[in-house]
This record gives structure tokens, C-alpha cells and sequence, in this order.
């Protein structure tokens, strides 16, 4: 049996590089020469916590590589074919599905948590998954696609986005920085970024915030209050105390889209909730990066922001390990003096 490196989550910060056999494909899958995984935020629990459904598993799920098999009844792609592949992997039976929302999936796995994933030699992938990635871009930022998808799908909450409005972004983590530059693509140039973070802060300048702010420097609300609110504004840091303030920097009418998941309860003083009733503030989520047909208008989006360089991710990625180095890229990634965005495994 022919094996491959990867690494594999045992036990709470126990990351093991080892050998395992190469999985085999079924006859609508792909085995993918993996080339490039990043490490996103919801890793980081699977690693460093053991929130994994079973162990073993091979987690991973931001990646590109080369398809290098196919089973027997696979037509969309072909061997050699460079590609990424959408994680989620619908049942395509239940209502939600039938819908046409597959991010609402009742019965769905995913690639990299309900099954194994990227951080390894290979990786397989249902055929319907795959997306092509243009030739003059790289392994590298091809790996940043599917957190681009995260950023287009919460933009596209906003069911209507007109062209020479007003935004925020709130947080400039890897999805904030991505939210800003697709609401570029997308025709909105008044973008405002906030953050704690100067380096940050600066490299959203660089790719196009209209004006950056820093929280810990600049009473927010009162600067909204004072040069007026936006209309639409997206929440990516998952920050409590920031998921209550962004309802107060929006305009009536206006639109707020939670990207950032919470990480405690929230509690939302009745001033600042008044502030729904009386604006008729239009608020909701935004779950994964999914539409139909699948994997949606979200990942040729993202594969075309990336070819024409609209948007741009070699500044995000800001550590790079071999696979060998297993935790310590977790490890980097966790530590704040490191000023890390993308953290990404290079086969």
C-alpha cells in the first residue's frame, strides 16, 4: 500500500507528522497532490482544543494542488489539471438543499472536519468539488480562495449593493482584509477599516481602505456620529463588545452582516437595540460560502479576483512551513508578536 506524509490530529496540541496510506478514490472523486494548505481560524479549536468529531483526523481545507487521479466515472476534470476544491460536501437530498442553499445543508460533510482533509501529501475530493484555477496563479494564493469565497458570500448577504455607497469593515484579520478588497471589486470605494492592529491597519491602506481607524486610539461611535454613518457594515473579528457597537455606525435602512462567529454571549444594551426598530436596520449572518449551482457564483468569483488581480493575497500570507513543522505553525500563528494573517503549509 503506497503511503503519504500528514499530519494528523491525536489529542489536544497533538499535531503527529506521519505516514499514512494514500487514500483511494471512488468513481466520482479526485486524489489531489495537495501543494499548498493554509491554517484557518476554525483549525485552530481542532488543534489546540481537540474540537474534532473523531480521532484521528486530518484536518485542512483552505488548499490547491494537482489532480493527479480520477475515478472511473469523473468528465469535468482531467489529470494534471490545477485546481482548489470547495469543502463542504452537501447531501444534495435535503429541503435546504433542494433549495438551492447548500451552506444550509442538514446532512452535510466537509472536507478537512467530518472527513479527512489537506494537511497532507493528498487529499480526496468529490469530482463536482473541484475549481479550476487560472494558470497565473499560484499554489500559493490559491489557497486563499476559499477564505475569498467566506468574504464574497457575506457581501452578497447584502441582497442589494449599490455602487458609490459606504462600508465597514470591522476587523482586519485575513477574512477583513478580503471583505474590503471584493467590496472594491464590487464597486464600493468609500471603505472604512477598523482595527487595533497599526501593521494591519497599514496593509489595508495599501490595498484600498478609503480611511482606516484605530479602536484603541478613536472613540468609533463618536467618529461615525460626527462624519456619518455608512450603509453597509461587516462584523469579521467575532468580538463581542464589536457585534454590539456596529449597529450604532450604520445609517437608517442600513445593512449589517455578522461574518465573525461569537465567541461568548452577547448582550445588546436597549439604546443600541433601539437603534434596530427605529432605523429598520437590515442585519443578518453569514454561514460559510456556498450557492447554486454548486459550489456557487462565490468560487468563480473568487478564482477571476484572483486572475485579474482585483484582489490580492501574497501581502496576507505572512508565515509559510513545510508540513514537517507540524504545531509550531499553530503555534505561530497563536503568537501576537509574530503579526501573522494567513499562515499556509507548502508541500
Amino acid at each position: 500500500m503506497k503511503t503519504m506524509k500528514a499530519l494528523l490530529v491525536e489529542g489536544v496540541k497533538e499535531l503527529v507528522y506521519k505516514d499514512v496510506p494514500i487514500p483511494q478514490v471512488k468513481e466520482n472523486e479526485v486524489l489531489i497532490k495537495v501543494h499548498a494548505c493554509g491554517i484557518c481560524g476554525s483549525d485552530i479549536p481542532r488543534a489546540k482544543d481537540g474540537g474534532v468529531h473523531s480521532y484521528p483526523i486530518i484536518i485542512g481545507h483552505e488548499f490547491s494542488g494537482e489532480i493527479t487521479e480520477l475515478g472511473t466515472q469523473v468528465k469535468n476534470v482531467k489529470k494534471g489539471d490545477r485546481v482548489t476544491a470547495a469543502p463542504l460536501i452537501p447531501c444534495y437530498t435535503c429541503d435546504n438543499c433542494a433549495k438551492g442553499k447548500p451552506a444550509m445543508c442538514m446532512n452535510y460533510s466537509f472536507i478537512g472536519s467530518r472527513q479527512n482533509g489537506a494537511m497532507a501529501e493528498y487529499v480526496v475530493v468529490p469530482a463536482r468539488n473541484v475549481v479550476p484555477i487560472a494558470d497565473n496563479v499560484s499554489y500559493e494564493q490559491a489557497a486563499c480562495i476559499e477564505p475569498i469565497t467566506v468574504a464574497i458570500h457575506g457581501i452578497e448577504r447584502v441582497k442589494q449593493l449599490d455602487s458609490g455607497k459606504s462600508a465597514i469593515v470591522y476587523g482586519c484579520g485575513t477574512i477583513g482584509i478580503l471583505t474590503l478588497q471584493c467590496l472594491k471589486a464590487k464597486g464600493i470605494e468609500q471603505v472604512y477599516v477598523i482595527d487595533i492592529d497599526e501593521a494591519k491597519l497599514t496593509l489595508a491602506k495599501k490595498l484600498g481602505a478609503y480611511k482606516t481607524i484605530n479602536s484603541g486610539k478613536v472613540n468609533v461611535t463618536a467618529y461615525f456620529e460626527e462624519h456619518g454613518k455608512v450603509d453597509y457594515a461587516f462584523e469579521t473579528a467575532g468580538v463581542n463588545a464589536l457585534q454590539t457597537q456596529i449597529l450604532t455606525l450604520v445609517k437608517k435602512n442600513g445593512h449589517v452582516v455578522y461574518i465573525g462567529t461569537a465567541q461568548r454571549d452577547i448582550t445588546i444594551p436597549a439604546s443600541t437595540f433601539e437603534l434596530i426598530l427605529r432605523g429598520e436596520l437590515n442585519i443578518t449572518g453569514s454561514w460559510m460560502s456556498y450557492s447554486a449551482p454548486f459550489p456557487g457564483n462565490e468560487w468563480t468569483a473568487a478564482v477571476e479576483y484572483l486572475k485579474s488581480g482585483k484582489v490580492k493575497v501574497d501581502e496576507i500570507i505572512t508565515h509559510t512551513f513545510p508540513l514537517s513543522a507540524g504545531y509550531e505553525a499553530f503555534d505561530t500563528l497563536l503568537a501576537k508578536e509574530k503579526k501573522t494573517l494567513k499562515v499556509m503549509y507548502i508541500m
